[in-house]
Order: structure tokens, then sequence, then C-alpha cells
């Protein structure tokens, strides 16, 4: 050790710095046993001697060894009076890691620290931001009462800091001092509200921790800076972010209106249609109420949903949290995608992670289901986290899945992790008690476990059968039977107590096997375990009872040695049982109650959720985890009836609007000027401007409920058209051009957006070479577009007065072009004006239709396979069949529904009446059009119908019930990943053009090896689509093979090619926005073009 200290000294400083490391080894390095406990001793003074040396490189090194002993964690606070002495140094990095250790320990150093406070005083006037915190770091850190009007002052002059840093320290020292004296609360209120309006990220997060610390209760210090923090939140740095999405979740909670009762008041609607006039009204204006959400309440809920995909889990669990807390449930369903990411990372992350999807799966199953394999258990994954997984599975267990996780569940119970294994085997019992369907299955199942070799596996079943079995005792005499048999092999307590338990409460069902059970545990009465003691003292009460003649003596033998047993507990059981069931003259009224009371019908054990109570704490809180209320845990609060006054949030809105006047007013006060200098100047005044609003046009557009593509393709398309009509129209239809461009945009489905964009694309590229053949346009299009409009109008004032109705009609064309042109284009494109000649216009809108047209055109199926789906079986539908399959035609109920008939068939020898769909119960944006309820079908008779699924893009599950004049059953549509597309048919050019616009994220690929003649173009065309309904596009070359669809809900290009490479392997590439569906027809496609 000493000789390490050495060579580093000798290394890294000067040579007074070797001078004093060989002084320091010299006169203190003893020989001997006590070399070992004097090392640290020298290694100290040898700082010592550096930190008091005259040369800054010798205190450098000795801080920066200093800081690594503190960051190792080894404690250096001895060598406090010698490190503060250099508090003062002039040399900047010396003192910023003397305020690095001072920040450490000044708290255990107070009086020495106290010595140096007019030094840290006169750092907070430094011109070095860096000194300026660190010495209100170290100030704040001296916890002293005397000092507390010295750290107020310091605080109100760092929060007027100039720097950030400075300011965001200033924020971290008010907490400091709010828990050193309470008192000082008011005034650091005012600071706290004043850096609140502080626009910079980096003070953000911290003043909101301060605020949170202090005064929570103060939502009204929040109200003006609500919109601000809206908005910073994506820049602040992570931990902040988590602090501020917290604080606002509780701010919506007290000043917006829940948004859950509108979804409720939507199934309502549905469910009862057909009501009075009055009721309808009410019902109509239910409906209308999620589009009356709060613009403030929609900025916080789409401003927060970009922090899903942030790397740190901490912000994604807050995201998450909010929107579980105050967005609309239709719209909470994406954060399930983020969480399940989450649960890639580290075990630490995953617990808490699961923790909180555990509860939020027993309210809403439906966001976690499609994910149900991301539960699945691996072997790699800690005791914790599979215990977790478990109580997810059980959650989202249904009908639907429930054969497929009890399979699952049948690989846990072999499990080597016997903790894991037993706690499989009561998910299985929760599964039977929830779901009736599979109660035998289960059941069945938990008896064959009771062969099982592992006494825990079969200790285990005996409990969880035992619990099964109260719920319908009558019908499982023989189980019961088979579990007495198993009281010669178990020895675990709680088995062996639960098989005396069933047995003492159905020995009137077991008349032979209760009163011999009863004669082998008198006989191991005194080594069993207490809890086994217990049954055999109630299992013969209750014998006594019901079969005294056989088991009388044996009774009395039991009482007997419970009698003098070493536990208390068995000693008082022992006397009460003999008291009320054995009459003599001293027994009371209650024995003539005694068969009552201990034969009494028990009610069945409920099976719940460890985590059905935990849903009153905030999700991914500390309080949640622990499921008890830990200290400075803030509760939610419930939502207000009504909506306090949003007025107060509009602070900003009104700034921005003073902003804007002057700059309208002066264009309408200046008509007079030249057309060609105004234009320049409004193109400059109509970037900044636009530059500015853009926040607060995203807000605005945000209240109408749209989705955040069409507000961005609503503010792009704004601008574009505000930059044309500038130049083209005069000033006073400006205002009025760009509103109506905003107000078209804003109507206009994604659907439009989408198609608009690549149509933009290409008509850019088509425009620029139009462009570039005019010589004259090629330095600036809008000025050139500009000058030749004002030479037209020259010219229409030469030829006639220009009244009002003449301005008024120019206007009007000129606007119903660029609407013309403006509506399949929503990013600004250089367009065709009114200057142009007529020829060329109609050139470009040629050209732009003969690009949609050929790209986009849905074409018939190349092959409808036959094969068809189990619907319902005979078996379960008594004597009602039903097949599903996919014809692969355009539906005729809607164009984004999938077409599916529905073969029903009457195999029973009666008839079957009044065929129909009856209740649905679709995920979230799911439709369904059912077909016409059928009056009867005769026996051995057969009938196809038709309806319409909206899957939306997913391969979700459409669960309903057909039903029948007597009955319901209970059956799901899945649809293969390749019948949620349509045909395109469009040219080999085309396709690359597309495939050119849809690569990076939109692409994935994958290589397929194969035996050569499964490559053959008949083969390859064959296997492709047999999986997915595409279209064949024809392809120059024999190598590569392409393929074109679009998605029919939402329309998007799904483009596949397999190109072939040589030997036996070929590429297979699917470009596609929807990279989810893309991924999972690679996934299907992959295994199909392999094998022959």
């Amino acid at each position: 050790m000493s000789s390490n200290s050495f060579a580093y000294t000798e290394q890294s400083g000067g040579g007074e710095t070797a001078e004093l490391g060989q002084e320091a080894t010299s006169t203190i390095s003893p020989s001997g046993a006590f070399g070992l406990f004097s090392s640290d001793l020298k290694k100290n003074e040898d700082l010592k001697q550096m930190l008091e040396s005259n040369k800054d490189s010798a205190k450098l090194d000795a801080m920066k060894r200093i800081v690594g002993m503190i960051a190792k964690g080894k404690n250096a606070s001895e060598l406090f009076p010698a490190v503060v002495k250099n508090v003062a140094s002039k040399n900047i990095e010396i003192k910023k890691l003397v305020y690095v250790y001072l920040v450490r320990y000044a708290e255990e150093q107070q009086d020495l620290a106290l010595l140096s406070i007019s030094t840290f005083q006169r750092a907070l006037k430094d011109p070095n931001q860096l000194i300026r915190a660190s010495a209100l770091r170290v100030l704040s850190s001296i916890r002293v009462p005397i000092i507390v009007p010295i750290m107020m002052l310091a605080i109100k002059e760092a929060s007027a800091d100039l720097s950030p840093y400075v300011r965001k320290n200033a924020a971290h020292a008010i907490q400091k001092l709010y828990s050193l004296d309470p008192e000082q609360k008011e005034m650091l209120i005012e600071v706290i509200e004043k850096l609140l309006k502080d626009k910079s990220t980096l003070v953000a997060g911290s003043v909101v921790m301060a605020f949170e610390e202090v005064c929570p209760d103060r939502i009204d210090l929040i109200h003006k800076n609500y919109r601000k923090l809206c908005n910073l939140l994506v820049d602040v740095e992570e931990w902040g972010q988590v602090v501020i999405i917290h604080m606002l979740t509780r701010y919506a909670r007290t000043q917006f209106v829940s948004p859950w009762k509108e979804d409720d008041g939507l199934e309502d609607n549905e469910k009862n249609f057909y009501e009075s006039d009055d009721e309808l009204k009410e019902k109509t204006e239910d409906r209308k109420k999620p589009y009356s959400m709060d613009p403030d309440h929609r900025l916080l809920i789409r401003n927060t949903k970009p922090l899903l995909q942030s790397r740190n889990a901490a912000v994604v669990m807050a995201v998450a949290q909010l929107y579980w807390h105050i967005s609309p449930k239709s719209e909470a369903g994406i954060i399930s995608k983020s969480l399940v990411r989450l649960l890639r990372s580290n075990r630490e992350v995953q617990y808490i992670v699961l923790q909180n999807i555990a509860t939020m799966s027993i309210q809403r199953k439906g966001m976690f289901e499609p994910y149900l394999k991301s539960f699945y258990v691996r072997s790699t994954d800690p005791t914790m986290i599979k215990t977790l997984k478990l109580e997810i599975l059980t959650n989202l267990a249904n009908e639907a899945n429930i054969s497929t996780l009890l399979r699952e569940f049948q690989t846990y119970v072999k499990s080597q992790d016997k903790q894991f294994a037993a706690a499989t085997i009561q998910t299985i019992g929760r599964c039977a008690t929830n779901i009736s369907e599979v109660t035998d299955t289960c059941l069945n199942g938990l008896v064959c476990l009771l062969s099982n070799r592992d006494e825990i596996v079969v200790a285990e079943s005996v409990v969880v059968i035992k619990k099964l079995l109260q719920m319908q005792p009558v019908q499982h005499g023989e189980i019961i039977k088979h579990m007495a048999k198993l009281l010669d092999s178990i020895t675990v307590p709680v088995a062996r107590a639960s098989i005396l338990w069933l047995i003492g409460e159905n020995c009137e069902r077991v008349p032979k096997i209760a009163p011999d059970v009863l004669r082998k545990m008198a006989k191991s009465f005194t080594s069993e375990d207490d809890l086994v003691k217990l049954q055999i003292l109630n299992l013969g009460a209750k014998l006594y009872l019901t079969n005294s003649k056989q088991t009388k003596l044996l009774t009395q033998y039991i009482l007997n040695l419970g009698k003098y047993d070493q536990n208390y507990d068995i000693r008082d059981r022992t006397r009460f049982i003999r008291q009320l069931i054995v009459p003599n003259e001293k027994s009371g009224a209650l024995s003539k109650y005694a068969k009552k009371i201990f034969l009494a019908q028990k009610p069945a054990p409920l099976l719940e959720s460890p985590f059905k109570d935990r849903d009153h704490f905030q999700l991914g809180t500390l309080s949640h985890t622990l499921n008890i209320k830990a200290s400075g845990y803030l509760e939610l609060s419930n939502w207000p009836e009504v909506a306090p006054d949003p007025s107060v949030r509009n602070v900003e809105v009104i700034e921005l609007a003073k902003e804007w006047t002057p700059t309208g007013k002066a264009k309408k006060e200046n008509p007079a000027k030249k057309f060609y200098s105004e234009s320049e100047e409004e193109e400059e005044s109509s970037d900044s401007s636009s530059s500015d609003s853009e926040s607060e046009s995203g807000s605005e557009s945000g209240e109408g409920g749209g989705s955040e593509e069409e507000e961005d393709s609503s503010e792009d398309s704004s601008e574009g058209s505000s930059s044309e009509e500038e130049s083209e129209s005069g000033d006073e239809s400006e205002a009025e051009n760009k509103r109506m461009a905003t107000r078209n945009s804003k109507n206009k489905g994604k659907s439009d957006t989408e198609d608009g964009k690549k149509k933009n694309e290409k008509s850019k590229t088509s425009g620029s070479s139009d462009a570039d053949s005019s010589s004259i346009e090629s330095s600036s299009d809008s000025e050139s577009e500009s000058e030749s409009e004002y030479e037209s109008r020259k010219t229409t004032k030469e030829i006639g007065k220009q009244t009002k109705q003449d301005r008024n009609l120019l206007t009007k064309d000129v606007s119903l072009l660029d609407l013309d042109d403006f509506n399949p284009i929503s990013t600004p494109v250089v367009l065709p004006t009114p200057a142009l000649s007529p020829s060329l216009i109609a050139d470009l809108e040629g050209l732009n239709l003969s690009t949609s047209s050929s790209v986009i055109s849905v074409g018939t199926p190349v092959f409808v396979p036959g094969k068809t789906h189990v619907l319902l079986h005979r078996m379960s539908g008594k004597g009602l069949a039903a097949n599903y399959f996919f014809p692969r035609q355009p539906c005729i109920f809607g164009d984004k529904m999938v077409s599916v008939q529905i073969t029903l068939n009457n195999t029973s020898d009666r008839k079957i009446e009044n065929i129909h769909i009856g209740e649905k119960k679709l995920p979230v944006g799911m439709q369904m059009h059912v077909f016409h309820p059928i009056d009867s079908l005769e026996p051995e008779g057969s009938i196809t119908v038709s309806m319409g699924i909206d899957f939306c893009d997913s391969t979700q599950t459409a669960s309903f019930q057909l039903c029948t004049k007597d009955d319901c059953f209970n059956v799901t549509i899945q649809p293969p990943i390749g019948e949620l597309l349509l045909p395109v048919t469009m040219s080999e050019k085309d396709f690359k053009k597309e495939q050119g616009m849809l690569t990076g994220m939109n692409e994935t690929s994958a290589v397929i090896i194969a035996a050569p003649q499964n490559f053959t173009p008949s083969m390859v065309l064959q296997k492709v689509v047999n999986v997915a309904n595409v279209g064949v596009v024809p392809s120059g070359q024999d190598n590569i093979h392409r393929f074109a669809a679009k998605t029919v809900h939402s329309g998007s290009l799904m483009l596949v090619t397999v190109e072939l490479k040589e030997g036996s392997t070929a590429q297979l590439i699917i470009n596609t926005e929807k990279t989810v569906i893309g991924s999972v027809l690679l996934r299907e496609l992959k295994p199909v073009l392999s094998q022959g």
C-alpha cells in the first residue's frame, strides 16, 4: 500500500512532491508487524504534507487522490482541516475538488466548516458559475440552524443568477433548508414561485422537486406555468421528467373532469339505443363529451407520449402511470407496448414494472392480452420475477387462451425451483375458480400431480384441491378417497392437515374410510406437527358426532392424548371439544348444537389476486410496491365533479396574442407599397412568427381530439399555404386563405395525409424537373411567382376598373386553385400558380392523377386458400357447428372491414331456431357487421352467411356470442396476418419508388435457406400468396419476385420482395409503415419459404 502511494506521488507530482513522499516514507514506515496498521496513517500524513505544499501541482494531486478515496467509499474525514485551508486557493481546479470534498464532509465537521463560512460567501460572487454553485452546495450542506439566514440570503441571490446551473443548485438548496428549518416555508415558497417561471430546462426538474418537498398542496403556483412545463417536458433531464410527470398527474386529477365517465357513457349509449327522446338527447350529449376534453388536459397527454420511447425506465414508468390515471381508457392501451419493452431490462426494473402490470391487468385485461407471450417465464428469471409473471398470466387468462396457458403451466410445475412450482399449482387453482369451463380439467390435472415424486408439489396440490373441492364437494368422492391414501406417504404438515380437514368435512360421504384414517392418525398423534394434531382433534369430534358407534373410543383416546400435549393450543382445543361433544351434568346448552357447530356449511375460499387492493396507490410509487403508505406519499385526489376555471392557465396565450397583433396591423395599414418588396418583408415576418406560434398552434389543433399526424400535417400545410398566398393574393385575402387552408387540412383523415405525403414526394421530383427547365425560375421560385403575378395584376387593372366584385372573383379563383392543388398535398411544395400557362397546369395535374392512380389500385386475389377454421365445435354447440374462412374479397359492409364467411351446420336431430350474434366483446376500435338472424336451420341443414370485421390492422381476436333460441356460445375469430391485406397492382418502377421511401425502421428482412427446387418462380408465388393476400408485381429480373398489398384498415402499403441469391439462400424483405404487421408477416413467411 505504501509503495503504491509512493509511486503515485512520484509520477504525478513535481520534485517537491517526490521529496515529501520520501520524507514520509522514511519517517513513518516502521518495521515488523506494526507496518500493516500504520499504512493508512502514513498515507494520510503524506497527503496532509502535500496539501500544505506551496506548489499547486502537489495540492491538485493530493485532492485527486482524496476524491478518489471518497469515490471508493473510504473515510477521509480526518483530512478535513488540511483540505478546508485550500478553499481560498486561486487555482480553479483545486477549488472545484475542495468543494466536492466539503459537500461530502461539511455535515460531519460542522464546526470546522463554519470557520470558512466567509470564504463560501465570497465564493458566491465568483465569476465562475461552477464555483458559485459549489459554494452554495457546501453552504446548504452545513446543517447548523445558526446559519439559516445566511443560507436564505444565498438562495435568494442564486435564484436570480444569470447561470441556469446556479439557479438549479438554488432549487436543490431549498429542500435542504426546508428540512433544517421548516419555519422558513413562506419565504421559500416565494423563491419557488420565482423559479417556476424560469424558462430553462435545466432548472425545471429541480424546482418542481423543491415544490413537491416544500408545498405540494400549493396547486395555484402551477396554474400559470402548466403549459410551459408541458412544452419543456421533452427537453428536461430524465430525472426531472419523472418528478414533473408525477406532479402533473396530481395536478390533472384536481383540475380536469374525469375522461372515464365519457367512455362509460358511450358504452351505455351503444347498449340501450331504443329509448325515449329525452333519454336519447341526454345520451347524445354524453356521446359528444369525449370531444370536449379540456385542451390543457389533451396537451399533457400529447406531450408525454414521445417519452414512452425514453431510454430511462423510470421515465417510461412515470408516463405509463400518467396515462393510467388521467387519460381516457381508450387511449391508455399505448403504454402496454412500452412497459413490455422494459421487461428486457435488468431484474430490478423488471420487478417494479411487473408489479405495476399486475395491478393494471386486473382492471383492464385487454391492454396486455396481445403481449401474453412476453410474460412467459424464462429459466433464467429469478423466483420473484417468475411469481409476478405467473400473477399476470392468471389475470390475463380467459376462455380463449386458457388451454395455451395450462400447457405452459404444466412445464412450470416440473421446474427445479420448488417455490415457483408451488406458486404455479396455486395459479392453476385460481384459473380453475375464475374460468368455470376448465375447473374439471384443472382438478384432474392436480389429481395427476398427486402421484408426483416431489413432495412439495404433492403437498401444494393437496392444498389447492381442498379449496376447489369446497366449491363443489358432492361430485368428487373418488378424489377424497384417493387423497386419503396419500396420508401414508405425504409428510408436509399443511398437506396432511388439508387432507384430514377434507375427510372430516365429507365424513358422511366416505363412511368407511374416515374411521380408518382416524385410527391411523391416533397411532402417530404424538409425533405429528401441531397443525396436524389440531385437525386430528377436529376429525375425531366430527366422527364422534356422525358415527359414534365406531369412533367413540378412538376419539376419547385422542382427547386423552391431547389433554397432556406440550402445546397449550392443543390442550385448550381438547378441553373445548370434550365439553362440547361428550355430554355430562356440567355441560352447558351449547352441547345440543355441537353437530351444527362442527358440521356447519363452510363458505368456499375466495382465491383473489394479492394485487387487487393495490390500485388505490399511485402506480410507480414506493407505496404501491410495498402495498403500504410510505412517508411522504402524496395521494391522488378524486376527479372533480365540475372542472375548475380553466382561464387561470391562460397567461401565456394572451402574451402571444399581443405579439401577433402588430404584424397584422402593419400588413393592413400598408396596402399601397410595392408588391415585390412587401412580399419579401412578409416572407421574413411569416418565417419568424410561424416559428414562435408553432407550439401554440399545436396545442390549439389538439383541442379537437385529432391525432398527432393530423396536427403535424396541418401545421406544415398552413406554413406552405401562407408562403404561397402571401406572394399570390392581396393582403386582405391573406388571412382568409390561411384560415381556409388550415381548416381544410384539419378536416382531412389520416389516410388522406399519408396518401398526400406519397403523392407530394412524387410531385416534388416532377416539379423540380419542370422548374429546372425554365432558367429564370431556378434562383428563387417564390420571387419569380410574385413578379409574374404582379405583372398580371397590372394588366388586369389596365383592361378595366377593379370593382369589389372583380377583386372577390380574383381572390376566389386563386384560393380555389390553391385548394385544388393543396388537397392531395400536405407539406409545402412549389405548386403551379395562376400566372403559369394553362397547358403547364394541366400537365402537372395530369401527372399527379396518373401517379396516384398507378400506385394504389386494389386488384383481384391471386389465390384463395380453401382452409376453414373451427368457430364452434358441434359438441360444444349442442349440435350446432360453425366454421369460418376468409374469401379474400373486398367487404361489402365497409371498405375498412375484412370479409368473413361463416358456414353453419345443424348436426343434431332437431331444428335449431333463431341463430344470431349475441353480446360482442371487442377490443377498443374494433367493429363488426353481423349477419341477419336465421329463423331456423333444419336437421343436417347447412347455411353460409357473410360478416364484416374491422380488425384495425391487428391480429387481436374478435370475441362474441353465437346464440340460438336456447343457448349462447362464446366464440372467437382471430385473423391470420395475411388476411388483413388487399392485393395491389402496380408497376415495377412504382414499386421501387415506394420501396425507396419505406426504408430504415420501415424495413425488415431475413435470410432463408432452402433447397434450390423450392425457389422456382411458381413455388415462391404459390407459397407467398397462400400465406398472404398479396398481388404480383411484374419483375424484369428472374431472381427477384415482388408482391404488393395494402392493409385493409389504414391502406398502408405492404411491399414483399424475395431475392434469390447464389446457392440455396434467398433474402426476404418487407417494407411497410406498419412495422408490427411487417415483422409478423416476415415471421410467418420465413418457415413457409424455407420448407420443401
